[in-house]
């Protein structure tokens, strides 16, 4: 098998920017590349058609089928200019408290998995992601495994299949990435190998530092000192890119989308403690004259222009966050005042009247009442919606996808709008992504905020921080050595182990 896995010292290391620009890379040298990621821990995901792949799916509505994928490896995909597919991201977990999470399993939904079975309880997810790995491992040339976390955690070695688990499963040679802004990179580094088995020392390969920053020359005794205490080669430094940043797998980044100075209207982004595909208001951020800042309390709201009611993956438990922090009075009294609010899947389920959920798709609470704010009643199934919608909204072509357990039944006060509904200047859609696209977003832009559309293309953005990200590793990292140890196994000078 040709690969490599790109593991960290840290959650957000950077794995993400690393494996990223890597499947542009190769991609650019006409290598038939794949990402992966054997298992995802996010409410950030994305809906993928099945139709041209080998797995099968739920009706997308157009006549194919679909399902659900982490939103990383969905973008690595374009940056690796293949079709995303669910093996790419076989097993997702959806946080649903401190202690469970749902399980999608090769695109739908397999039940749940809760802190005290976590070893027993995901044995089988192993079996299918370490099948999914293999099949991609037989129709690509190369396949760039993303871990999670790290590495080093040794409690759950035992059960481990996403970082050396899989790098021993496929015989995969390991580059290591630190986040050198975090400070300590060099005891992350090789405290990271010393704390591994031999065996799996043995697939350790070298290290990437990511987020430098400042003279160069100041780094290289410890690079130095680095390869020659682990036997183990530097294989670049990335150095500290504002401007970069990807669909997120988490919540760790979201401040990260504010506008430059000299932004004329604020867009509010209500931060709910379950907050899923946030990434829904990243077109936003890109439009230069709003500013996109998330808001927790009702002070937040209180001078936007906009304010948007995200997704989320637990739409009662937020709803009662919100109305515990008296955000649910802020919006109505935003709304009383003649100004636009936006609530997307979960965020506009709880703008509407009842929400029943007798089946406890979400938890123990049978029924609530909403805001109030649109005619429309939800009612939670237990079975998956899964599609890829097309349509039109504001007297312009529009898109999306649904990721929803929720029904909607509009009522006579309500006219529809992307498969939710408006009334005056409360909108509501069960379509995510719908905002990048340029003609929707510059039509709901108008019609809200009374601007002309800018010139702003979110596709072709999305393009341009991939060719970035495929720039900064052609230039920062040794990428013939990287695809040379992805094709041909570890690297001649990796020792066996750390002095």
């Amino acid at each position: 098998m040709s690969g490599l896995l790109v593991a960290g010292t840290t959650s957000d290391a950077g794995k993400s920017v690393v494996t990223t620009g890597l499947c542009r890379a190769f991609a650019r040298r006409g290598v038939k590349v794949a990402p992966y990621k054997a298992q995802n821990m996010s409410n950030n995901s994305m809906v993928v058609s099945t139709s041209s792949t080998t797995g099968e799916g739920s009706t997308t509505g157009t006549g194919g089928t679909t399902a659900e994928i982490g939103r990383a490896q969905w973008v690595q995909a374009l940056a690796a200019r293949v079709t995303p597919e669910p093996a790419m991201n076989p097993v997702l977990l959806k946080p649903g408290s401190d202690r469970r999470s749902h399980v999608v399993l090769m695109g739908h939904p397999a039940g749940e998995v809760s802190s005290h079975d976590w070893e027993a309880g995901r044995r089988h997810l192993a079996t299918a992601a370490h099948a999914a790995y293999d099949d991609l491992a037989s129709r690509f040339d190369v396949i760039v495994a993303e871990g999670a976390g790290s590495p080093a955690e040794i409690n759950l070695r035992a059960g481990d299949y996403v970082n050396m688990g899989l790098a021993r499963h496929a015989g995969l040679p390991t580059v290591v990435v630190g986040d050198i802004d975090r400070g300590g990179v060099f005891a992350a580094m090789y405290g990271t190998l010393a704390l591994l088995e031999p065996e799996d020392q043995a697939l350790i390969s070298g290290f990437v530092i990511n987020k430098f920053r400042g003279d160069a020359g100041l780094l290289k005794p410890g690079l130095d000192s680095l390869e020659s205490l682990t036997e183990r080669r530097v294989f670049g430094v990335l150095p500290w890119e504002p401007s970069l940043w990807l669909d997120s797998e988490d919540a760790l980044d979201l401040e990260g989308r504010r506008a430059e100075a000299g932004a004329t209207r604020k867009v509010a982004v209500v931060r709910l403690p379950r907050i899923s595909n946030f990434t829904d208001v990243d077109a936003l951020g890109l439009e230069p004259d709003l500013d996109v800042v998330f808001a927790s309390s009702p002070a937040d709201v209180a001078d936007a222009d906009l304010v948007v009611l995200p997704g989320t993956r637990s739409t009662i438990s937020d709803l009662a966050w919100l109305r515990s922090r008296g955000l649910d009075v802020a919006l109505i009294e935003h709304v009383r005042r003649g100004r636009p609010l936006l609530g997307i899947c979960g965020g506009f389920q709880m703008l509407g009247g009842v929400i029943a959920d007798p089946d406890g798709v979400e938890g123990s609470v049978a029924e609530v009442e909403g805001l109030g704010l649109l005619d429309v009643r939800t009612d939670f199934a237990p079975a998956k919606n899964l599609r890829l919608p097309t349509g039109s909204a504001l007297g312009v072509e529009a898109s999306g996808y649904e990721i929803h357990h929720g029904r909607i039944t509009r009522g006579d006060g309500v006219t529809e709008f992307l498969g939710g509904a408006q009334a005056g200047n409360v909108f509501g859609t069960m379509w995510h992504g719908s905002l990048e696209g340029d003609a929707l977003r510059g039509a709901f832009l108008g019609a809200t905020l009374g601007r002309e559309p800018s010139s702003v293309s979110f596709p072709a953005a999305r393009e341009r921080r991939l060719d970035l990200i495929g720039d900064l590793v052609e230039e920062h990292l040794d990428v013939d050595a990287l695809l040379d140890l992805a094709t041909a196994g570890r690297a001649a000078s990796a020792g066996e182990g750390i002095r």
